[in-house]
């Protein structure tokens, strides 16, 4: 008797929120009132995350997964129309779970790329298993494209562009004719050239110590090319290690102003 009561309470309680789904519908529909609006949201919420539950624990974070249910809910509130006589229930579960796997779609790509070209990509997919099966013997791209009513150009670029869901390792190796070790993706690598790096640097050092004067050039030719000592280079110019100090400075000093310059 017990149960017999509970059970005609909760479908009572459900018949009630029917009731007033359909009437927050009616009153949206005429006013498309964004307030009516959110109180769909809401009533439809632990919906979302029912639904966003089943799709945890696939390497995606749960709220991020209601937020995007969210999404499709909202889009179903838009699109629903109660005329059709179809409990909105039954209309907006496909579209939440339609949004989360598009959702797992586009987060498997290695690069943004554009939803027409993953559409198309499984579809070309499932053209090559259907026509396979079909001709018994792997379909021609003429053929594809003739299924799916594009070009066979499109269907090329969606089969280039599939190979960015699963991108390579670095550590894959490349297959070799000979016996030698067979290298990786890693070998081919570009790295940082530090020699090419400096030139323009060099260049603009070079092109700066000529607008020096020929003591100066002097000084500091046999200071940092010669790695002499000042008092080497004083004796060198018969002059003061002082006056050798001087130069070296002033020199320096002329070269910092003509690279600050050209900056």
């Amino acid at each position: 008797m017990k149960e017999t009561l509970e059970q005609k309470s909760k479908e009572e309680i459900r018949a009630a929120d029917r009731k007033e789904s359909r009437r927050l519908f009616v009153e949206y529909a005429k006013t498309k009132d964004e307030g009516i609006k959110e109180k769909i949201v809401i009533q439809y919420m632990n919906l979302v995350r029912f639904l966003a539950g089943k799709f945890a624990y696939r390497g995606e974070p749960l709220e991020d997964l209601i937020q995007v249910g969210c999404l499709g809910l909202v889009k179903a509130i838009d699109r629903y129309d109660l005329s059709k006589g179809v409990e909105f229930t039954t209309y907006v579960a496909p579209t939440i779970v339609g949004e989360i796997k598009r959702h797992f779609r586009d987060k498997g790509w290695s690069f943004k790329v554009p939803r027409r070209l993953q559409e198309l990509n499984a579809s070309v997919n499932r053209s090559v298993e259907e026509l396979s099966s079909k001709l018994n013997r792997p379909p021609t791209i003429g053929e594809i494209a003739t299924k799916l009513s594009v070009t066979e150009e499109e269907v090329l670029e969606a089969q280039e562009l599939g190979q960015a869901y699963t991108p390579l390792s670095l550590d894959v190796q490349i297959e070799v004719d000979h016996d030698k070790r067979s290298p990786n993706l890693l070998d081919y690598l570009g790295k940082a050239d530090f020699v090419l790096e400096g030139v323009e640097d060099r260049v603009s050092l070079q092109r700066a110590f000529e607008k020096l004067d020929a003591k100066e050039q002097l000084v500091l030719y046999l200071r940092f090319y010669e790695n002499l000592s000042q008092n080497e280079i004083a004796k060198h110019l018969h002059t003061l290690q002082m006056h050798v100090s001087r130069i070296q400075a002033r020199a320096i000093e002329k070269l910092r102003k003509i690279m600050t310059e050209k900056k």
